[in-house]
């Protein structure tokens, strides 16, 4: 069974649950690498831009992993690894459950309904405010629509509205 859609995860309905000491397994996080490309000048770059949420939700880690490579592929293939630097701000420690149920012929005979429905721990996902900062690209102002496009194929993986925002380097770029 594949799995479930990011639409189901995106929203927090239940209280978050964090305590991973008291659980007997949890996930491993898809997330290996947060930061990416030149780490050792990355504060030497003029221009930096960043994928902001309009508004709250969650995202799960196999969605900012998504998000994470295909902006990563798409800035290395075009730069190539020195002219950039890339870091993924938001870190999944929410462990999300899910109480599975048996279905087709027989069903009601195996499965417990609600008894006993804590529900076993699935995967993970970060909570995300509003206005916050999931991605930050920093480059040179030449390369500046590159690193543009290459978070908005971040922003397309991802279960919420976003936005690209120039944090750094607007009076070079004149916008």
């Amino acid at each position: 069974m594949g799995d479930r859609p990011g639409r189901v995860y995106r929203d927090a309905k239940n209280r978050l649950y964090t305590r991973k000491e008291y659980m007997r397994s949890t996930p491993q996080s898809k997330i290996t690498i947060f930061d990416m490309g030149d780490l050792k000048n990355a504060d030497n770059f003029e221009v930096q831009l960043s994928l902001v949420a309009r508004e709250k939700g969650q995202i799960t880690h196999n969605a900012l992993e998504a998000s994470r490579i295909s902006s990563n592929r798409y800035i290395q293939k075009h730069l190539g690894p020195a002219a950039y630097v890339l870091k993924c701000r938001v870190y999944p420690h929410i462990v999300l459950r899910e109480n599975k149920m048996a279905s087709g012929a027989g069903a009601d005979r195996i499965s417990d309904g609600m008894r006993l429905s804590f529900g076993k721990a699935i995967s993970l996902a970060a909570n995300v405010k509003e206005e916050q900062k999931l991605i930050t690209i920093g480059t040179s102002a030449s390369n500046f629509q590159v690193a543009k496009d290459a978070l908005k194929r971040a922003s397309h993986k991802l279960p919420m509205p976003c936005r690209i925002s120039v944090d750094k380097g607007k009076e070079i770029l004149k916008l």
